[in-house]
């Protein structure tokens, strides 16, 4: 297992995980809205964000350059920037950091891509535990028809083309988000994920994950939590 630092700030750091299309995004996003109502300083990131790396990342990207460790590498260099200068602050100052996807997202990716497990979890060894984890398990046939519905065309590392796994991008990302949810479904248990299913309505989700916050982290929203008129910007 992981060993996470554990969050003795007086803020709280909430995440959500899922393969590609699991509707995870729409999730966090309508948590954080209503937090915010609350009255409650709420803080977002997401994954591959950090200025000081993103540039790099999409050059690499387009010239189609990274290997699965230099893959790993570069997002584990934008998470640490992150962390260190955004969720950490944020936590410190009493903020909900809400995370759309987390060191969780790296340990599922690289290791489909090959990576070995053990390192991959050792480069994030300095991430803070998340005070709640939301995995939403949803089907992959779902997934892909959400994902290929809704999109134009789909991007060559999205769909593992740097693998080799077929000559067919479709069926690549079938393949690639088949192992990266072979990942999630392993290390569900072992990390304590609160699992949605999320085929149900956006509605019905919602309400559970609401619950599940003031079940575990209510008393700190009320007492510990910074409440602010304003919003604490997105992280860039």
């Amino acid at each position: 297992m992981s060993r996470f630092a554990p969050n003795r700030y007086r803020g709280k750091l909430i995440i959500v995980e899922g393969i590609d299309g699991s509707g995870k995004s729409t999730q966090l996003s309508l948590l954080s809205q209503w937090l915010r109502s609350q009255r409650l300083a709420v803080s977002f990131s997401e994954w591959n964000s950090s200025d000081m790396v993103k540039g790099t990342t999409r050059r690499g990207k387009k010239k189609q350059m990274f290997t699965p460790t230099t893959f790993s590498l570069i997002h584990a260099t934008d998470f640490a920037d992150r962390h260190e200068r955004y969720i950490l602050p944020m936590l410190k100052a009493g903020a909900v950091v809400c995370a759309d996807r987390y060191a969780y997202t790296a340990f599922a990716r690289d290791v489909a891509r090959g990576v070995s497990r053990a390192w991959v979890r050792n480069l994030y060894s300095m991430a803070i535990k998340p005070n709640l984890a939301f995995y939403f398990r949803v089907p992959l046939d779902v997934a892909l028809d959400r994902i290929l519905g809704g999109r134009a065309a789909l991007k060559y590392y999205e769909a593992g083309m740097d693998l080799d796994l077929s000559q067919n991008i479709v069926e690549s990302f079938r393949i690639f988000q088949s192992r990266i949810l072979e990942e999630y479904e392993a290390m569900s248990g072992e990390m304590g994920f609160h699992v949605i299913d999320a085929t149900q309505s956006i509605e019905t989700q919602q309400q559970q994950m609401r619950q599940i916050v003031m079940d575990r982290i209510g008393a700190a929203l009320e007492n510990d939590i910074l409440r602010s008129p304003l919003e604490i910007d997105r992280a860039g």
